[in-house]
């Protein structure tokens, strides 16, 4: 890239005005002092494509894909990475220079990151790990987790087809639990994850039991508004090690970042203070 070109980056949505990737970004754009731009762009589905292919020709390095389009852009992207298509979504994509796209899943990425900063102690190869719910979020998680070397990976989910299809895919490390009983499968946990978006503002509770809930497991939730969930409340009550869902939006921009500024971001308080700003 030349000295005259302002690198841009941005995050493609419908809706986005929700997106804290703009103040993530920028935070980190300012702190480093990088000569360069992250916009968030609500774009329709319809015209998803084409806003894709013009997009190196206006100066942009890369984006980030949120809500409707993580799975559309794998259509469309002319190079899906390995651990995107595990998944079967994409939330960064890169722009070479020849104008083509890449498309990868840092989710996983972010998780694995934030759990390690936030429980230090954590030892992915310890024990089981519960994960509740299975939808896009799940998949991240679990095939981070399985790379992580989790030896068992509990499943439940409210439609218990859907985590019938993760013992499909992921193979045998997988145990599908009944939602009924999801309660029974935390007690010998060393890792329970809320991927649902149960318990977020707006939504209902998450009705789970969590009798179970003891000192020595480690609780997440990737639900950060509100940061502190009925699970964490809970869950720390209880003596348990808890990571709130915000630090894995904050690591999963990290790989992107660095990709498209050339600078690797410090995920630090201060990061923290500017999505929550």
């Amino acid at each position: 890239m030349s000295e005259a070109k302002i690198p841009l980056a941005g995050v493609i949505g419908c809706p986005i005005a929700h997106s804290k990737s703009p103040q993530i970004h920028g935070h980190w754009l300012k702190t480093y002092g990088i000569k360069g731009h992250y916009v968030p762009m609500h774009v329709e589905p319809e015209d998803l494509e084409a806003t894709l292919r013009q997009m190196p020709k206006m100066g942009f390095v890369g984006a980030n894909v949120t809500i409707p389009h993580k799975e559309a852009v794998m259509e469309i992207a002319d190079l899906v990475t390995d651990r995107a298509k595990l998944i079967g979504a994409a939330n960064t994509l890169i722009f070479r220079e020849d104008g083509s796209i890449v498309a990868d899943n840092t989710d996983g990425y972010g998780f694995i990151f934030n759990l390690h900063q936030g429980a230090p102690d954590w030892d992915p190869k310890a024990g089981p790990a519960t994960v509740i719910g299975a939808g896009g979020a799940a998949r991240a998680v679990v095939a981070s987790l399985l790379e992580a070397g989790t030896p068992e990976i509990r499943v439940t989910n409210r439609t218990r087809a859907r985590a019938d299809q993760f013992r499909e895919e992921f193979g045998e490390k997988i145990t599908v639990v009944d939602w009924i009983e999801a309660g029974l499968i935390i007690e010998d946990a060393g890792l329970v994850v809320n991927t649902t978006s149960l318990g977020m503002q707006g939504q209902k509770r998450l009705r789970v039991p969590l009798d179970g809930l003891h000192k020595g497991i480690v609780v997440t939730d990737l639900v950060y508004a509100p940061l502190k969930t009925e699970l964490l409340e809970v869950a720390e009550a209880k003596g348990c090690t808890t990571v709130d869902g915000l630090g894995m939006l904050l690591h999963q921009a990290v790989p992107g970042f660095e990709r498209w500024f050339g600078q690797r971001p410090e995920v630090d308080e201060a990061t923290r203070a500017a999505a929550l700003a």
